[in-house]
């Protein structure tokens, strides 16, 4: 199918530009910007979209884009760093700022009078589409445009950037300084559509039914007609993964449940129950929280726990491996954000935010060869590819936790009684957004908008190893706090804090304070990512 190339020069976001091109339907790939030519034109891109970066173009050893991509004569996007390493490598002029841009800012259209340019009319009409309907945009950068390359024209300004949007109308060349991948940049979809389909040219053709079918004949591929493992939790990604190699290799597949001692309530029974009653697949249940709080006693530095939890996982399914017969691969619902965060091999030009338990946190000498259908898919096609495989809504759509558990939220110490805390205080949380229909779920998409502004897509509570004095009952109480996080987001890589109504929040909190031994104050997080992640640690 038609395709486009992602060159990341670093950016955080550089996942969220491919977020946004697979939403209008359109297959793309991410690449290093340093990437091998064979590398990135073996997928036949028909465009480029250069990503931002953290970088100056005249710092030593800055990225810059290889020669190649122009040879291809091909279309280009340059986003901030992209725009910026565009400028430099054709002969423009990039200078620091003397006002960096951080944040929400105004922009001006400057393509009216291009229809009167020498430039055939499709580009012209092509400029103007690009620019349609951005007013308000997010700006991320401290470096800024002061002369263009010859045969580009000025498409926008910002108040600190006279030259926000440029473009060469002959090549399909074009550069914006704002970030139109970010929902802070309303409408910035469509431009990133319109470059992908209307100026390179490629037809929407990537759907849940053929990323279901790709990965159904890669997983064939890869495993052949051996026994696979699957290592589910109950989340929605380790569930859909399962179910698309089930779908591959039907019986060869053995689905591995692991009670750690850090899942939700009643979480254990759920999983067990929809792996038997939709996915059909075997099913072992292993109760190892024993091995799991053993392991993290004493342990408080969050990479440590992470670290800790993947390298137990891995041995406890090399222990049913064995019973087993040694089944060579392990199937894991490693997603997109999972590899961006972790800063994978795939990824290293990126920082690293924090391990996840099934990347950074791996030992390397695990005894398996991993088959991961979903590494490069985000959330939200994750969902849509279980819709399509048949799984039930209430899985499909479940709250996202995290693969090491409860440990994630639960602060320093990780033992029995302080897991049990959290537990139940979480329980409480979504018992009251529940009732009051605010824990986020598909049905949520058709809600009035502000009904949908409150749903939360996340929501969980995180045990401080902090403690605080109290009065319950005219006697002074000294124990820990709690701290409610609840966010709204689409894409898992921004998020913003749900503004729940403050009486929800008085109730859950009164609930918690006198239903939990050994809570006697409860906060709300008002942090949006970023500058914080979503999860505490």
């Amino acid at each position: 199918m038609d395709t486009i190339a992602i060159l990341d020069f670093g950016s955080q976001y550089a996942q969220l530009i491919a977020r946004r091109v697979r939403e209008a339907q359109v297959y793309c790939e991410l690449f290093p910007w340093d990437a091998p030519q064979e590398t990135i034109l073996a997928i036949q891109p028909k465009g480029f979209i250069l990503s931002g970066g953290p970088r100056s173009v005249y710092e030593d050893d800055a990225p810059f884009i290889q020669e190649f991509i122009f040879k291809t004569g091909l279309p280009i996007l340059g986003i901030c760093y992209g725009m910026q390493a565009l400028t430099h490598a054709l002969g423009g002029k990039v200078d620091s700022s003397a006002q960096r841009e951080y944040g929400q800012a105004q922009i001006q259209s400057l393509v009216s009078g291009l229809d009167t340019l020498a430039a055939p009319a499709r580009y012209s009409t092509s400029a103007h589409l690009l620019m349609f309907s951005l007013s308000s945009v997010w700006m991320s950068h401290g470096d800024r445009i002061t002369e263009l390359p010859k045969g580009f024209v000025a498409l926008a300004k910002s108040g600190n950037s006279p030259l926000a949007a440029m473009g060469d109308l002959q090549r399909k060349y074009f550069g914006v300084q704002f970030h139109p991948e970010v929902h802070h940049t309303p409408n910035g979809e469509k431009l990133l559509q319109h470059f992908v389909m209307d100026i390179c040219g490629v037809k929407p053709e990537w759907t849940p039914a053929s990323i279901i079918e790709e990965s159904v004949a890669r997983i064939q591929k890869q495993v052949g007609d051996q026994r696979v493992l699957a290592a589910v939790s109950g989340g929605v990604d380790s569930s859909v993964a399962a179910a698309l190699v089930h779908k591959a290799i039907g019986d060869q597949l053995v689905s591995v449940f692991v009670d750690t001692g850090l899942l939700r309530k009643n979480e254990g029974e759920q999983v067990a129950s929809a792996f038997r009653n939709h996915l059909h697949s075997e099913l072992i249940a292993v109760d190892a929280s024993d091995e799991f709080f053993s392991a993290l006693q004493g342990v408080t530095e969050p990479e440590q726990k992470r670290r800790i939890v993947g390298e137990k996982f891995i041995r406890i399914f090399e222990g049913q491996a064995r019973q087993l017969g040694q089944p060579k691969f392990l199937v894991q619902g490693t997603i997109y954000p999972d590899v961006v965060e972790s800063s994978a091999p795939d990824r290293d030009k990126a920082q690293k935010i924090k391990s996840h338990h099934n990347v950074g946190g791996l030992p390397e000498d695990m005894q398996f060869e991993l088959v991961e259908p979903l590494r490069y898919l985000f959330k939200d096609e994750v969902r849509a590819v279980g819709e399509a495989l048949g799984l039930p809504e209430a899985l499909v759509w479940r709250q996202p936790f995290p693969g090491p558990g409860l440990t994630v939220r639960c602060l320093g110490e990780v033992t029995r009684e302080r897991v049990s805390r959290l537990r139940e205080a979480d329980a409480i949380l979504i018992d009251e957004l529940s009732k009051a229909g605010l824990l986020g779920s598909r049905s949520s998409s058709s809600s009035t908008a502000g009904q949908q502004s409150l749903s939360t897509s996340q929501a969980f509570v995180v045990l401080l190893p902090v403690r605080s004095v109290g009065v319950m009952g005219d006697q002074r109480t000294y124990q820990e706090a709690a701290a409610i996080r609840a966010v709204t987001t689409e894409d898992f890589m921004t998020a913003d804090w749900a503004r729940l109504p403050h009486d929800l929040l008085a109730r859950v909190s009164s609930r918690i304070v006198n239903e939990v031994e050994g809570i006697n104050r409860v906060v709300y997080d008002i942090t949006s990512k970023p500058p914080a992640t979503i999860e505490w640690e």
